[in-house]
């Protein structure tokens, strides 16, 4: 792919949808494209993670965002995308760029290959001078196997590209140390630690799914790839160029200086968890050094349903997350080995195998880097 700057801009459906209306707020996407237009002539790559179809979609199907349920929002998303996708195409021809739609699941992220289809597609569309816009194919997606919020997924677009900025346009002008309402709330203009604001980020906003705790969140996923993420607010003329050369307010979110490779990132950055086990403090002390895998012994429980090649979150045994690694086994398989300690794996399962549950070329320690997740009820059954 050529050698420019890519950079992966995440706009809230707030700044897309006119919160009564649910229409287009054009004037915004003039602003938006026009400074796109402008970085594109700089030597830029924009990939732009879009919301707004369920938003422009809820009028059409004669809902609003405090009465759809699920089946309602997929509707609206069939309804809305074509909306949304003429009004990016609109504006996009005023100023000489074509755009093209990438829609994704979760799958898309998390398995592997499909991962690196989806890569191979956005470069390409990128040395054609095409625009992407990335979107959770919101019409079939359920709770159960979606990305969630368009914070996330932008975060997982900036590593797939290795993007040096992801900027992330909202409401607000960044992040404060509490609720911004809060008279006595301060702005925090450069962040290393996400954990150290986590607190102060609940709640979101009518039209989208995501508040400032999922921003961090992506953030912290962002870092991790060695991306600088923005967090900025949208309302602005150039909302993009305005933070890349510091002339206003933004929360900067300073990358990891070591980041983690592209196979590591992928392992380490997850978006859902499709699985857990449980070792020992010895194990897990011992994890990281002179090229140790995690075997069946290892494995003091387990939860959660796999296939092999998903990740595998793992934790001691106070509970505390220390690693992340893709299983060379399927739950079954696994719940079949740790059942029958004595027996050969090979008699077990009926194939030969070295009876590795996650290879050291496949385990990713967290090291305090990463934002950790709580542990489930794990148990054996």
């Amino acid at each position: 792919m050529t050698q420019k700057r890519n950079i992966v801009v995440k706009i809230g459906s707030a700044l897309l949808a006119n919160q009564d209306l649910l229409t287009p707020r054009y004037g915004f996407l003039q602003r938006l494209l026009e400074d796109i237009a402008v970085l594109r002539s700089q030597g830029f790559n924009v990939i732009l993670c879009s919301s707004g179809s369920v938003a422009l979609g809820l009028r059409i199907i004669g809902e609003t965002p405090d009465s759809a349920g699920v089946s309602d929002k997929q509707a609206a998303a069939a309804c809305g995308m074509p909306l949304l996708l003429n009004a990016y195409k609109q504006v996009g021809h005023e100023f000489g760029f074509e755009i093209a739609q990438v829609l994704l699941t979760l799958g898309d992220f998390e398995d592997h290959r499909r991962f690196l289809n989806t890569r191979n597609t956005v470069h390409r569309l990128l040395e054609s001078g095409i625009v992407p816009i990335v979107n959770e194919n919101d019409t079939i997606t359920t709770e159960e196997i979606r990305v969630g919020d368009n914070d996330r997924l932008a975060a997982k677009v900036s590593q797939m590209v290795g993007a040096s900025d992801l900027i992330i346009l909202t409401g607000v002008d960044g992040l404060y140390d509490r609720n911004p309402d809060d008279p006595e709330a301060q702005f925090v203009p450069e962040v290393e630690d996400v954990n150290q604001y986590m607190d102060a980020t609940k709640g979101k906003s009518t039209l989208g799914t995501g508040g400032m705790e999922t921003k961090l969140q992506a953030a912290n996923m962002a870092q991790e790839a060695g991306v600088t993420t923005w967090i900025a607010q949208g309302e602005i003329d150039r909302p993009l160029s305005t933070v890349l050369n510091g002339e206003r307010r933004a929360t900067k979110v300073i990358p990891n200086p070591n980041p983690l490779s592209g196979w590591d990132s992928w392992i380490a950055n997850r978006l859902q968890m499709a699985g857990s086990i449980v070792v020992s403090e010895q194990t897990a002390d011992a994890l990281g050094q002179d090229d140790r895998p995690i075997s069946r012994s290892d494995i003091l429980s387990m939860d959660g349903d796999f296939t092999r090649g998903d990740v595998l979150h793992v934790y001691d045994s106070k509970g505390i997350e220390r690693a992340r690694g893709l299983s060379d086994f399927t739950s079954e398989e696994l719940r079949v080995l740790i059942h029958n300690p004595d027996t050969a794996a090979e008699q077990l399962l009926g194939y030969k195998t070295r009876g590795e549950i996650i290879r050291s070329n496949n385990l990713v320690m967290l090291e305090n880097r990463h934002l950790l997740w709580d542990a489930p009820e794990a148990v054996v059954g």
